[in-house]
């Protein structure tokens, strides 16, 4: 094992390079949670590993609740399927409540104001209505519930982490929320044991080859938590050490893995690199900065055969989107013109003529 296997390897199990599904659900299901804090990248994001999907598709997807974005592991956005929706957040939710716990105290959101915000949520979407924040917050403050210092995003996550609300139907290209009972009226429940079991099986097959420490990162879960739920799974993963890591992985997909040469535009906050604690497999350190900000904020980015070689941007403008991209380092022509084939790839997805550069 090295390093060029493991990003190759990672690059089929998360379906970037070995494309095997036919619907979002299908996808998301097997990756089990994609960060989806870009409402619009992440679209890319699930379209990029569906044959011939387009742009339309996955806002369908995300439409009719085959797919559904809410705060789930960590402290912000992922996307989740409905079957994968409760139990996920039973064995996730507290502890991104004590992590969010020490800024709500700051802003003054005791138990009853967000006791009260759940209240007022519950009250406006409880017809069947599919609300903007905007609208869904309007009269809080009449309400005593002040939004000031954004304390609305705080009040939306916890009801989210309290399965209250998820992601509703979109209105003129604006995020909704509307009720989870409602979207999802049919709760699968799970143990504690089951959930642990099959988070981290579902994280090894479709992100490996990963380390405990990844996936205990990926997973929001405590040290013991992730160590406990990889220890009940081992026996169906296969492992290798490399530089001195234990790597998991579903032995049956390694193995057919294919050095092949390939490109990808991979979009910001992409699994493809923000799901492992060390990035330094497919990220180099050198370039670490490059593509990851001090503030956290991750770029989209350009996967040369697996490794990150640069980043890129969009800008769209009616009918064409415009593509820049920005290498780390000098590349061959047959390169640029794999990047040129894989920014088509992104044109063709949006429905849009292309137009690219490079810095």
């Amino acid at each position: 094992m090295d390093n060029s296997f493991i990003t190759m390897a990672r690059l089929a199990n998360q379906r970037i390079t070995r494309n095997r599904f036919e619907s979002a659900t299908q996808l998301v299901s097997w990756m089990g949670a994609m960060q989806a804090q870009d409402p619009y990248f992440i679209k890319w994001a699930v379209g990029s590993r569906l044959s011939g999907a387009t742009e339309q598709d996955i806002t369908k997807a995300l439409d009719e609740g085959s797919i559904l974005r809410t705060h789930a592991l960590r402290p912000t956005w992922h996307l989740v399927a409905p079957e994968d929706i409760y139990w996920m957040l039973e064995l996730t939710a507290q502890n991104i409540k004590v992590a969010a716990k020490s800024r709500q105290k700051e802003l003054g959101l005791t138990p009853q104001i967000l006791s009260k915000s759940n209240r007022l949520i519950e009250q406006k979407l409880e017809v069947g209505q599919h609300m903007t924040r905007e609208d869904l917050l309007a009269g809080f403050e009449e309400e005593g519930i002040s939004l000031k210092e954004n304390r609305s995003s705080h009040l939306l996550m916890w009801a989210e982490l309290e399965q209250v609300i998820c992601s509703g139907v979109s209105q003129r290209g604006k995020h909704t929320y509307a009720l989870l009972d409602q979207r999802v009226p049919k709760k699968v429940l799970l143990s504690k044991e089951e959930s642990l079991a099959r988070l981290a099986l579902t994280y090894f097959k479709s992100h490996g080859p990963a380390t405990e420490a990844d996936f205990c990162w990926w997973s929001g879960l405590r040290a013991g938590e992730a160590r406990r739920a990889l220890e009940m799974v081992r026996h169906q993963l296969g492992s290798e050490k490399f530089d001195e890591q234990v790597y998991w992985f579903d032995s049956d997909t390694v193995e057919a893995v294919e050095k092949t040469k390939s490109v990808f535009l991979l979009p910001s906050y992409d699994e493809y690199y923000i799901s492992y604690k060390d990035r330094t497999a497919a990220l180099p350190s050198v370039h670490n900065s490059k593509a990851i900000s001090n503030n956290g904020i991750f770029s989209p980015v350009i996967a040369v055969s697996g490794q990150v070689k640069g980043t890129w941007k969009r800008a769209i403008k009616k009918e064409t989107v415009f593509i820049e991209t920005k290498l780390f380092e000098a590349v061959s022509k047959s390169t640029l013109k794999l990047i040129e084939v894989a920014a088509q790839r992104y044109a063709k997805f949006l429905n849009k003529k292309m137009v690219i550069s490079h810095l």
